[in-house]
């Protein structure tokens, strides 16, 4: 059974190993809300996955450590894991799927263990441990379904109201579930009047589609760049415990999440990867009834591939109205290009980027278009730059 006394045991085994990591306010990210980040991703590993993997691994008898360690992972656990063993001295084998970050592959071969890639999804790698398990006798570190690891990574929540005392709600990220069972036990059992909501990737909503149906359930696939929290299958454990103290939980849209870590990056300085974001996505976004209310979302990794992050930047810049594109028809004659960067200019936008494309079939013989990239504002002054182009007689292009 997980009691407070297993918590704050963890919380004094990590004490050794693990940061009491900051809580910040976050002024304008959401709103009127008041937001606060509880930044995991400052974390000992870049992720909060070391508190479940430390405490579980230091339970251990003396002859479950000598016959090792095995573990699946899609990069955080698994740099939990061998950052656990290799204090201890213990042999780690962590399987992996194939699709994870370089980062985080090379990461955890750097903090001493030894990665096994299998092609697929987590689901994949978790099948292929569970068989190693097996043919080696050595221990399985579960990275969410286990009683151990949930009171690790439960320690945020006793670090949570002890770094703010008026709270309302907790807003955290949910994969397998193992981090939400934690907190919102332990936020249930010493402040029950806080309110405790989970969120998923929307292409990755399993335990959200659990929660409605009653029962857990198992995905065909998970589809979404938010690799930390992509699990088919949540824990069974995980679900009971979410079932009795988890208020709500919603889902977010991969443009969401993205656009929440541009505003991290922008507004607070701060790097998160996927499925450290989906807490503060979630806020941004209207999806909890958290008006005016004092929040706390655990940004719970920074582990992210610096190639997914400069599409995400894209993609997020695009989605808040910083980046677009306009296509124009033209005339093809001297000066038609000159007037269009003008108006784009008199309107405060700046031209990035131009193609200009003649050999078109569908084009009258004397056109051509002109295919326009701008950095601008926002949204209000994309509209103005399309107003000013039409009234000068310019014909965009849907």
């Amino acid at each position: 059974m997980l009691t407070l006394d297993k918590i704050y045991q963890a919380a004094f085994v990590l004490k050794q190993v693990a940061r009491k990591t900051d809580l910040i306010y976050a002024e304008k990210l959401s709103g009127d809300n008041d937001i606060y980040l509880k930044t995991e991703n400052l974390q000992v590993t870049g992720s909060f996955k070391l508190r479940g993997a430390y405490y579980k691994i230091s339970q251990l008898t003396e002859e479950q450590k000598a016959a090792g360690i095995i573990a699946c992972s899609a990069g955080n656990h698994a740099q939990g894991v061998a950052l656990a063993s290799s204090h201890m001295g213990i042999k780690s084998v962590i399987c992996m799927p194939d699709g994870a970050p370089i980062s985080k592959v090379e990461a955890t071969r750097a903090l001493g263990a030894e990665v096994c890639l299998v092609p697929g999804a987590y689901d994949d790698a978790y099948a292929h441990a569970c068989e190693l398990e097996q043919q080696t006798h050595a221990t399985f570190i579960h990275p969410f379904d286990d009683e151990d690891v949930i009171a690790g990574q439960a320690t945020m929540g006793l670090e949570i109201l002890d770094q703010l005392d008026e709270l309302d709600a907790v807003v955290v990220p949910i994969g397998g579930g193992g981090l939400i069972a934690g907190v919102a036990y332990v936020i249930k059992m010493l402040r029950p009047e806080v309110k405790v909501y989970g969120v998923q990737a929307e292409r990755a909503a399993a335990m959200f589609q659990s929660r409605r149906e009653g029962r857990t359930i198992t995905l065909d696939r998970v589809a979404t760049f938010a690799d930390g929290i992509a699990v088919r299958h949540p824990g069974e454990l995980t679900f009971s415990l979410i079932e009795q103290y988890v208020d709500d939980i919603v889902t977010v849209t991969e443009d969401e999440i993205a656009t929440a870590i541009l505003a991290l990056i922008e507004k607070q300085k701060l790097i998160a990867e996927g499925a450290g974001a989906v807490s503060v996505a979630a806020a941004m976004f209207g999806k909890l009834p958290v008006h005016g209310k004092r929040v706390v979302c655990l940004v719970s990794g920074g582990n992210i591939d610096v190639n997914i992050l400069s599409r995400v930047i894209t993609r997020g810049l695009t989605k808040s109205g910083r980046n677009a594109t306009l296509q124009i028809a033209l005339e093809d004659k001297p000066g038609q290009l000159e007037g269009v960067s003008r108006i784009i200019a008199q309107c405060g936008g700046n031209v990035v980027s131009v193609h200009h494309e003649r050999t078109d079939a569908s084009m009258p013989i004397s056109g051509c278009y002109l295919r326009v990239g701008l950095e601008t504002r926002d949204f209000a002054q994309i509209e103005e730059i399309k107003a000013a182009l039409t009234e000068a007689g310019f014909r965009l292009i849907p």
